[in-house]
């Protein structure tokens, strides 16, 4: 479910009489929101020419074109897409239908009502299987609904893991740390062989942050990392949770584990030097491979395991991020963008997603490349899932309030209790300030 705060929620069907309720893809499958000919469509797309990813969805809208004849007017906008669209919707440019991971959409889409909801969508067929036992229940729940109604059609899944050379590192396939304990005794062991353990990009903060994100939400359960930043009082900040995460970061800064010079370093330097073995551990996404391959030593066998939990007796967990698409509450030609949409459901997309674009299918029997079997499996076999930053879609928070102060942290310039004190207060005044 989307996390937001309730007056904005209501936004997404109280639009007027022509708003969202009225078209609810009624639109897919009746009457269209816009003036369009229906025989085009515009798709903004949040890949760059030249990725994998933007390969397999040219392919798609090739297809797509010569078996609809719908023509799709393609704009490769790349990763900067949501902050195209937020302008645009004011505008007669407002595309039918663009992609997205929810932690981009929802913040600046679905949260401020300005989504129609996928229902017909959701209740029709790909292939003859019904979308309903083609995505996995706990993402539909998760990742795709508002109010009752699902807005994101999602295609595939992004995570995130610890990753190393497998063939560098057999003793961590042998035996990957189970809780924080057995981890810094990795640390502590690599250390001892003149290793450096760590690698990260420290000028990253989304990066940086993930250590703290992921160390709470096993502490308290998925929905708590939320729930946290959700507190206008800032009182859970003084809960056992934050500062026993805080001080699991803190032992990582200070216990020497991380490349020197990670804290004045240039994404990605750090994780060029890791991918050459120059460390042995990097905490980030499944985008890794990847992102990595190009530079990475010889035969380097990527391998990961889930961020070990301070709380052994706690339920596995495992981000599971759904990329996707969504249909903007003025787009011309609906009915033909939801037609789109789940093209990329087929089976053989749902392939091409996996085997040519690396990427975790939304689809469930389709097998991953080899780099992303353990953070697949790691997923499958997680008591729940969560969405990135749990999915926070609360207007800046992150930018101003989570990662500045985070960094400071992760960067050893304040203690964890510091941390603690700063993140309380600056939540405060957020929550004012939105008054």
């Amino acid at each position: 479910m989307l996390h937001s705060a309730t007056p904005t929620r209501r936004q997404l069907f109280a639009l007027g009489a022509g708003g969202a309720a009225a078209v609810s893809l009624a639109a897919c499958g009746g009457s269209s929101s816009g003036s369009g000919s229906g025989d085009s469509i515009t798709y903004w797309s949040n890949w760059k020419e030249g990725e994998s990813q933007q390969a397999v969805m040219k392919e798609a809208v090739a297809a797509f074109e010569e078996e609809s004849g719908i023509t799709v007017n393609v704009e490769w906008q790349g990763r900067q897409v949501t902050q195209k669209i937020v302008p645009a919707l004011n505008t007669p440019q407002v595309p039918d239908i663009i992609d997205g991971a929810f932690a981009k959409l929802a913040p600046v889409l679905a949260a401020t009502g300005q989504v129609l909801p996928l229902d017909d969508l959701f209740a029709s067929e790909v292939e003859g299987e019904a979308i309903t036992d083609i995505i996995p229940e706990k993402f539909r729940n998760e990742s795709t609904m508002i109010d009752g109604s699902p807005w994101l059609l999602p295609t595939f899944l992004t995570s995130e893991a610890i990753w190393y050379d497998a063939g560098e590192h057999p003793e961590i396939s042998e035996a990957p740390p189970a809780d924080w304990e057995e981890f810094i005794a990795l640390l502590d062991d690599l250390k001892s062989q003149g290793k450096t353990p760590l690698a990260a990009d420290g000028d990253v903060g989304g990066y940086n942050v993930l250590w703290f994100q992921s160390l709470y939400l096993r502490l308290t359960g998925v929905g708590g990392l939320n729930e946290l930043v959700s507190d206008k009082s800032g009182a859970l900040w003084d809960g056992d949770a934050a500062l026993e995460a805080a001080r699991c970061v803190e032992q990582i800064v200070q216990g020497g584990y991380l490349i020197p010079g990670y804290d004045a370093s240039k994404w990605p330097a750090q994780q060029q030097a890791w991918a050459t073995n120059d460390a042995a551990l990097l905490l980030n996404g499944s985008w890794i491979p990847t992102e990595t391959a190009p530079y990475a030593t010889k035969d380097f066998e990527y391998a990961s395991f889930p961020m070990p939990s301070p709380d052994p007796s706690g339920e596995t967990i495992m981000r599971a991020e759904p990329t996707g698409f969504v249909i903007p509450l003025q787009a011309k030609n609906p009915e033909a963008a939801a037609e789109f949409a789940k093209f990329l459901l087929r089976m053989d997309f749902q392939e091409k997603i996996a085997s040519e674009a690396g990427q975790i299918p939304i689809r469930e029997g389709i097998e991953t490349i080899p780099e992303l079997a353990d953070i697949s499996a790691a997923i499958d076999a997680a008591d729940s899932t969560y969405l990135a930053a749990d999915g926070i879609t609360h207007s800046g928070y992150m930018e101003t309030v989570m990662q500045p102060i985070n960094d400071e942290l992760f960067l050893g310039k304040i203690s964890a209790e510091e941390f603690i004190s700063s993140a309380k207060e600056a939540q405060i005044s957020y929550w004012e300030a939105q008054l």
